[in-house]
């Protein structure tokens, strides 16, 4: 009997990950690519990507991103997004958060800390210094 070959295609980060509504997953998740939850997920979520969390997706694990966009529920000990984080009006976010930037439309509920980091590489210093005599 011939065993089946692996698909070993590399789809990279064109393809889009979702947990459908109704879905329930436990567990940790690691992705080079795009994810939508609109299911509920257990678990930590690493991508290099972006994360939507839709209106109707739990999320209650740590969540390490390029940008995430919540319109769902999110309880995390540890939010840390490279770029962009935002907050849609149907938000719930229990949690601290460390981003580039953060986008929070009214009506968004967010509870804990958030710590903004400035990417910009240091310049040459810009206080001159005093002259000695």
């Amino acid at each position: 009997m011939r065993m089946k070959e692996t698909d070993t295609r590399d789809f990279g980060a064109s393809a889009v990950n979702v947990i459908a509504q109704g879905t329930q997953l436990q567990g940790n998740m690691v992705t080079a690519s795009d994810c939508r939850i609109d299911g509920i997920l257990r678990g930590n979520i690493e991508s290099k990507a972006k994360i939507i969390v839709g209106r109707s997706g739990v999320v209650e694990g740590n969540i390490k991103c390029a940008n995430i966009d919540i319109e769902g529920s999110v309880k995390a000990e540890s939010l840390l997004v490279t770029e962009l984080t935002s907050l849609k009006a149907t938000a719930n976010l229990i949690g601290n958060i460390e981003t580039g930037k953060i986008s929070i439309e009214p009506g968004a509920e967010f509870s804990g800390n958030c710590k903004m980091r400035n990417n910009r590489p240091v310049g040459p210093q810009t206080n001159p210094q005093p002259e000695r005599k």
